[in-house]
This record gives structure tokens, C-alpha cells and sequence, in this order.
């Protein structure tokens, strides 16, 4: 008998069907029910078990966390939460699971802290809340990749080892093979790198974007969804030190088209969300709701997840510069009574997390794209406006989140971009290939970075980035 899913079970309207299903135990009540789920939705169906049926060594092993396979015929169900249960006439236990060790983890059934099912993170796939983001997380992925088959997008895998630092950041994690307790040394006593692997220094990359460009100026729509990684030492909800980046790069397309593509595709994995992710959606809606609640009323959201959701695929977002955000932000009500932790005082100055979500949550109630960032704060590749000290960059600000895509037109001037990595000390010897591309049929092209878990924690509502990645990396943390 070929296995059925716990969803398909509970889908089936043929009463009367013989089915097995195999799954793990969320509870065992009465020496008769049992809530039976094996991830495939985040609902459980329930087996009733005749115990004077069932050998009593088998029924000994039907505890929290076992495994088992119940045969069985599936009936209309008398009890409240399912139309349908299975009238079990077989079970078999597949893995035992000890009621002792249960109770010391986070498989026993009673609400656990986010902070311990971190540190158990191996078992936070059975909890419901997990199993319900990440089956989102699952979603997400497939509504990236069907968005960009759609529009005549071609993936391509960037490097993850890379010399190049995209970001001129220098947060960057280090490969290589050498001794560390007895690197070779060149005569003025640095690390001889030309010994190393690959004879140079090297790092795990923080982004794919200027290999995406290159493919770009010939494939025209191109994009990258790989892992990233950020050695920034930031014990923040905000932050990880790895990370799932989506960085389309589009030749011919200016900033007001990145603009568009941004809004279109983030629009469309929302909604794919919504169509295909009902039930985990409605469970998270249910948690956010009791989340907000026990905030401070200021603090509190506005709307539901499910009606944030809507509100964005529904709503054109707000596009307006970064000036016009400063003299916003220079004018409202936190930044003239002192609220903000980094006081706006005048044009230039890096807008914090702060600032992104006054704009968004409180003075346009809605997504908001800001333009024409100062060049002195943005990197070496944007493209430099006429006036000279703004670039033609791009940030895209989601409620709860803040910066959720950070984008732009990328300098295709290669007298330009030349000046700018002078001026900014990025070595041309390192980044020739780069240049290189301006030489032979430049063009404008534009692109943007979104770091997936920002999106997929913005759709499922949690409060930490850590919740949405199945094994988060953060200073100190590198466990499983």
C-alpha cells in the first residue's frame, strides 16, 4: 500500500478508503487518539485506535516523537477540527521515542520560548510554528524562481569563494589552506598568500552582484539566489552571518525600471505566498495577533499579518528621494522631541532602522521606495547623478522589517566608475574584469540585492531572523 500524506488524507472525501499514513505522534490521549503529523501541513490527523485490538507492547511505544505507520480505514469523523480520522486496524511503531528524554526537549506539548528552540534547533521542525515557516520558507523559494522564469530571467551561480569584496565593506570571512600556527611569511614578515590554494587572499562572499553584472551585459536578465555571508559582528534580530541573497542584473534597465521590478516581483511572492500557504498562514496570523498584543500599544501593529500582507500586494508603494525623506524625517514629531536614538539633524547622513520604519509604519502607512542616496554613503558602483553628490541608488522599506531591497543603477561610465574606486581605495588590479565590461559595449543596467530571510521573516511574521533560517550563524553560534 503506497504511503498517503497527512494532507491528503485529510483532502480525501473517499469515506471509506483503506490508507496508511506514517508520520510522528503529537499526542497519545486515552489509550485511543492519536494526533499523527508527518510535515506535509501543519495540521494532524487523528487515528483512533481500538486497544483491544492492538498488541499492548505497541501501545506502550505510542508516546510524543515516536514515529509510527497506522493502517487503517478512513471515516467521517465525530470529533471537533477535522471532517475525516482514520479508524486505525494496524500500527507500527517505526522509531520509539523515550517519554523521559522527551520532557527535556522542546517536543514535549507546551509553549517553549523562542530562545530554546533555537538551542534545540534540530528538533524545532516538529514545533507547529516552525513546520509552518518553513514550508513558507519552501514557498517563497519556489515563487522566486517562477517569477523570474516568467519575465525570461536566466539563473546563474556566482562564486562563493571570491577575491573581491562587492560591498568595500571588508566584513568578510577568510579561506584559506595555510598552517594558521605557522603561516609562511614573505620578507617584510605578512602572510604569503602565494602560498595559499589559490596564491591570493580569498573570502567567502557577500555577494554575487558583480559577477551577476558581467552576465548581465550579455544574457541581458540574469539573477543570483545563493547563500552570502557577512563576518559583521551584529547580535541583532536583524542580522546573520549567513544569509540567502536574490540579486537580479538587468541590461537597458535604469533606475526607475529597478524600481518597477523590485515592487513587481516582491508583489508576486506575497501573493504566491497567500494563494498557496493558507492554513501556516492563518496559524501565524494567529500568533502574530496574540504577539502584538502583549506589546506596549504604541508598539503594536495596526493590521493583522494576513491583512499586512494583502496591504502590500494591494497598495502602489511610495517612491520619494532621500532628500524628501530628510526634511520628513528632519520635521516629524520623534525627531523634534528627542525620540530618535540617532537625531536627524541634515542631509547626509546614513538613515537608520529607525527612520526606514518611521517613514513606513507611521507617516506613509505603506512600503516605500527611497531614491538618490548621498554618494559619500553608497558604493563604489552606483551610478553618479549630473549634481554630483547623490547616486542613483535605490532602498526599498517594508513595515517591521525597515530596508528590505537595497538596489541601483549601476555606473557604466568606465572614466566614472575608475574615479570612484580611486577615490574609494578599491584596488583597479583586484576589480579589472569589472572595469573591463565598460570598455566593450557599455550600457545602463541596473539591479538590486534582497536578502531573502528579511523577506520570508516579513511574510511569516517573526520578530527574529534567526526563526527563519533553519540553522542560524550568528557571533559565536556555528552549532549543528
Amino acid at each position: 500500500m503506497a504511503r498517503t500524506t497527512v494532507q491528503e488524507a485529510l483532502a480525501n472525501t473517499s469515506v471509506g478508503a483503506e490508507i496508511e499514513v506514517k508520520g510522528w505522534v503529537r499526542t497519545f490521549r486515552s489509550n485511543r487518539f492519536i494526533a499523527l503529523n508527518d510535515g506535509s501541513t501543519i495540521n494532524n490527523i487523528q487515528a483512533v485506535v481500538d486497544f483491544e485490538k492492538i498488541d499492548e507492547s505497541i501501545l506502550k511505544q505510542i508516546n510524543t516523537g515516536a514515529c509510527i505507520s497506522v493502517k487503517g480505514e478512513l471515516v467521517q469523523s465525530m470529533g471537533k477540527g477535522q471532517s475525516v480520522e482514520i479508524q486505525a486496524n494496524a500500527v507500527e511503531v517505526l522509531g520509539s521515542a523515550d517519554p523521559e528524554e522527551v520532557r527535556k526537549t522542546i517536543m514535549q506539548p507546551k509553549k517553549h520560548s523562542l530562545d530554546l528552540l533555537r538551542e534545540q534547533a534540530h528538533l524545532r521542525f516538529r514545533t507547529n510554528t516552525f513546520s509552518a515557516v518553513f514550508r513558507i520558507r519552501h514557498a517563497a523559494t519556489i515563487a522566486v524562481h517562477e517569477y523570474f522564469n516568467k519575465n525570461g530571467f536566466y539563473n546563474i551561480h556566482t562564486p562563493i569563494i571570491t577575491g573581491s569584496d562587492a560591498e568595500g565593506a571588508g566584513e568578510m570571512f577568510k579561506v584559506t589552506n595555510l598552517d594558521l600556527n605557522n603561516p609562511p611569511k614573505t620578507e617584510d614578515g605578512a602572510i604569503d598568500y602565494s602560498q595559499d590554494f589559490f596564491e591570493k587572499e580569498t573570502n567567502l562572499t557577500v555577494s554575487g552582484q558583480l559577477e551577476a553584472e558581467l552576465a548581465a551585459l550579455a544574457l541581458s536578465k540574469v539573477y543570483t539566489f545563493g547563500p552570502t555571508f557577512r563576518a559583521e559582528n551584529s547580535n541583532t534580530s536583524r542580522h546573520l552571518a549567513e544569509f540567502w541573497m536574490i540579486e537580479p542584473e538587468v541590461a537597458f534597465n535604469d533606475l526607475d525600471d529597478n524600481m518597477d521590478l523590485a515592487e513587481s516581483f516582491l508583489k508576486y511572492v506575497i501573493q504566491y505566498v497567500l494563494d498557496n500557504c493558507k492554513d501556516d498562514l492563518e496559524f501565524l496570523n494567529e500568533r502574530f495577533v496574540k504577539e502584538e498584543q502583549a506589546k506596549p500599544k504604541l508598539e503594536r501593529s495596526e493590521m493583522s499579518l494576513i491583512e499586512k500582507l494583502n496591504s502590500v500586494v494591494d497598495n502602489n508603494f511610495v517612491r520619494l528621494s532621500y532628500t524628501e525623506a530628510i526634511e520628513i524625517l528632519r520635521n516629524s514629531k520623534p525627531n523634534k522631541k528627542g525620540k530618535f536614538k540617532f537625531p536627524v539633524d541634515g542631509w547626509g547622513v546614513d538613515l537608520q532602522s529607525e527612520h526606514e520604519r518611521y517613514l513606513v509604519e507611521k507617516h506613509f502607512k505603506c512600503p516605500v521606495v527611497l531614491y538618490d542616496y548621498p554618494a559619500n554613503i553608497k558604493a563604489f558602483y552606483m551610478r553618479l547623478n549630473d549634481d554630483g553628490k547623490t547616486v542613483r541608488a535605490m532602498d526599498v522599506l517594508f513595515p517591521g522589517i525597515g530596508e528590505i531591497v537595497g538596489g541601483s543603477q549601476r555606473e557604466e561610465r568606465y572614466d566614472v566608475l575608475k574615479d570612484k574606486m580611486a577615490a574609494m581605495d578599491i584596488e583597479e588590479k583586484e576589480l579589472w574584469w569589472y572595469l573591463e565590461t565598460r570598455k566593450f559595449g557599455t550600457c545602463v543596467h541596473s539591479g538590486f540585492g534582497l536578502g531573502f530571510e528579511r523577506l520570508v521573516q516579513f511574510v511569516t511574521g517573526m520578530g527574529n531572523i534567526r526563526d527563519v533560517i533553519p540553522f542560524p550563524r550568528t557571533p559565536g553560534k556555528a552549532e549543528f
